[in-house]
């Protein structure tokens, strides 16, 4: 069982969590991969102790769990700073589709000209090799370290870290991001904090393709725009 997180173990989670991770990182079939030997250097350069564990069938001693009908599940565990997390994942194909002991089909729409013709076409899931399961398995050791931090935005869908602190109350957290873009546009456009104000919630002043921003500068006034627009929701509420 995994356990709880505390004060110090919440400072090694910021440290990991605001790696930028999206230079070493490759899209497949709407899923993102983080290399695994990447992501293991990286905590095992910031972390005291490291170690991992990768489960094993105590009847067969296989590293992985079999199911006639729903297919192989591989299981990890990492333990850093003497902190415990575990993780699972299922060993899929190309297609994100369940892998078995056997190849199986099943139907998918068929499209012409992406359009769908209203009719199904068959598909075919080959069957799980030990390359199959070995990739899963390293994939699975990279969705556990990112229970530490490492990572843990893109599964959330997010485009960069943002510098986040459970240290801190939520208010505070959140004021914090409102500070940060208005001192960035501040900066960027040699405005007073009063102008950026302004700057900020003008969504035509400030675009993706403005040389002047980075990835990461457009995440910190995402942040603080959303943070501005609930301010404002809440006062218009209690109003």
């Amino acid at each position: 069982m995994s356990e709880g997180m505390k004060r110090n173990d919440n400072k090694l989670f910021n440290s990991l969590y605001k790696i930028t991770v999206n230079d070493v990182v490759e899209k497949r079939n709407k899923l993102t991969y983080l290399s695994w030997a990447w992501a293991w250097a990286e905590v095992s350069k910031i972390c005291e102790e490291v170690d991992y564990e990768i489960y094993r069938d105590p009847e067969t001693h296989r590293p992985y769990l079999f199911d006639e009908k729903t297919g192989y599940m591989v299981f990890t565990s990492i333990k850093v700073n003497g902190v415990k997390r575990d993780m699972w994942l299922p060993v899929m194909d190309g297609a994100n589709k369940a892998m078995k002991d056997e190849p199986y089909t099943y139907k998918v729409k068929e499209y012409k000209d992406k359009n769908w013709t209203g009719n199904y076409i068959d598909r075919t899931c080959e069957a799980a090799t030990m390359f199959d399961i070995n990739k899963t398995i390293m994939r699975c050791l990279v969705k556990n370290l990112a229970m530490f931090g490492l990572g843990l935005y893109i599964f959330a869908g997010e485009d960069m870290p943002e510098d986040v602190s459970m240290l801190e109350p939520a208010s505070e957290r959140s004021k914090k991001l409102f500070l940060d873009a208005l001192q960035l546009v501040a900066n960027k456009y040699e405005k007073t904090i009063d102008e950026a104000v302004v700057a900020l919630t003008d969504a035509a002043y400030i675009t993706a393709d403005d040389s002047k921003w980075t990835k990461s500068d457009l995440g910190v006034l995402k942040r603080g725009v959303n943070w501005l627009e609930d301010q404002y929701r809440d006062e218009t509420k209690e109003k």
